[in-house]
C-alpha cells in the first residue's frame, strides 16, 4: 500500500560539492513538501547501523566508510505516491544509465557516490526515516 511519505538523504559527495540547494530545489519542483531535514555527520558506528542491511555484503566497510566520510542531508518527504514518485526524480543508481534530467543524471559522479540515497519501499521509508527522526507524529 502506498503511502504519501518517503526518506531521502544528501549524500556527502553531493553535500561536499555544494549541490544541496540545486538537489532540493528538484525535490520542491516536483511537488514534494518537506516535513522535516536534518544536517548532520554519520559516525562509522550510526552508517553501520543505518546500513546494516548490508552487512553481510562485501561493499558494507566501504559504504559504512563513505557515508561516515563527510555531513549528509537526511529529508522526509510528503506528496502523494512520494517513494514511487521519488524513486523517479533519482533516476537509476549509475548516472551513467540514469534518464536525463534526473537527480543522480545531474548531480553523482558514480555508482558509489550517487549523490543521494532514496527508499525503496514504503516500509523502508519508514523505517529510515524513523532512524534520524523520532517525533515524526507531530508533522
Amino acid at each position: 500500500m502506498a503511502t504519501n511519505r518517503t526518506f531521502t538523504m544528501i549524500k556527502p559527495d553531493a553535500v561536499e560539492s555544494g549541490y544541496i540547494g540545486g538537489i532540493l530545489k528538484m525535490i520542491n519542483d516536483a511537488g514534494f513538501r518537506i516535513v522535516a531535514m536534518k544536517y548532520t555527520k554519520l559516525s562509522a558506528e550510526i552508517a553501520g547501523k543505518f546500513y546494516e542491511v548490508h552487512k553481510d555484503r562485501p561493499f558494507y566497510g566501504e559504504l559504512v566508510q563513505y557515508m561516515s566520510s563527510g555531513p549528509i542531508v537526511a529529508v522526509i518527504l510528503e506528496k502523494e505516491n512520494a517513494m514511487s514518485d521519488f524513486r523517479i526524480l533519482i533516476g537509476a543508481t549509475d548516472p551513467t544509465k540514469a534518464d536525463e534530467g534526473t537527480i543522480r543524471k545531474i548531480y553523482a559522479k558514480s555508482i558509489a557516490a550517487n549523490a543521494v540515497h532514496g527508499s525503496d519501499s514504503d516500509e523502508n521509508a519508514e523505517i529510515e526515516g524513523a532512524f534520524f527522526f523520532s517525533q515524526l507524529e507531530r508533522f
